[in-house]
């Protein structure tokens, strides 16, 4: 339901705002994502056997596929949108970094993890729902131009470095944490607490290599724009 929906609102926005070839590459690319992790055998994975499946679910659409959506944005629809006093305040960097925090380590919680497991018609796509709408709110400041450069580098390394812990909690805690995948049928002599294991290494990888990343690419305009500026002080136009 989710693809269908964000195509026929983008293909609205694209009637009233005119999108760059890429941009509409992008939007297609994060919804390719979102249907890749739910009607492939990744899907039965996560629902049956593998916590290291769902976790990767919760990776693409708390963090990839609300990126590549929001890149996807035309910038005047983007504008727009800000013009709506509830957007613009969920979509504050102060605001809607705290409430993906806040959605990735609730439903990490064994309790919550286990009960939506155990709900997958219902509360599981509450689950899923509560990470892609976040993360649409945590991408949104940086990829939608709110932030300056260095402002943006600020935000994604504050991203990456709370929420990093979650990761290298599950692969560090001597145990298997939800109940659920301890019960579950055993794949390719992955033990309950080695599936954990290589989840939250992957997913502590993973939020390094993209929060890092795109770090760097902000930080690196910023110290551009900070030469450029210096550059131009010193010209002996200015003197």
């Amino acid at each position: 339901m989710l693809v269908p929906f964000l195509a026929a609102a983008y293909a609205l926005v694209l009637q009233r705002h005119a999108a760059p070839g890429w941009r509409i590459a992008s939007f297609l690319a994060g919804s390719a994502l979102i249907l890749i992790v739910f009607v492939t055998p990744l899907e039965n994975l996560a629902l049956h056997y593998l916590l290291t499946a769902h976790l990767l679910q919760n990776v693409v659409l708390a963090e990839w596929s609300p990126a590549l959506v929001v890149l996807g944005l035309p910038p005047a629809a983007a504008t727009a949108a800000r013009r709506w006093t509830a957007l613009r305040v969920a979509t504050h960097p102060l605001v809607a970094l705290p409430l993906w925090l806040a959605t990735y380590y609730a439903w990490h919680i064994p309790a919550a993890y286990d009960t939506a497991l155990r709900h997958p018609s219902t509360l599981l796509h509450v689950e899923h729902l509560c990470y892609f709408v976040t993360g649409l709110l945590l991408w949104s400041p940086v990829l939608t131009g709110q932030l300056a450069p260095g402002a943006a580098a600020a935000y994604l390394f504050a991203a990456f470095v709370l929420a990093s812990p979650l990761g290298l909690l599950l692969a560090l805690i001597p145990h298997a944490v939800y109940d659920f995948y301890e019960r579950a049928p055993r794949l390719w002599g992955l033990s309950a607490l080695a599936d954990q294991q290589l989840a939250g290494l992957t997913m502590a990888a993973e939020e390094a290599l993209v929060f890092f990343a795109a770090f760097c690419v902000y930080f690196v305009r910023f110290m551009h724009r900070d030469e450029s500026a210096l550059s131009f002080k010193d010209a002996p136009w200015t003197r």
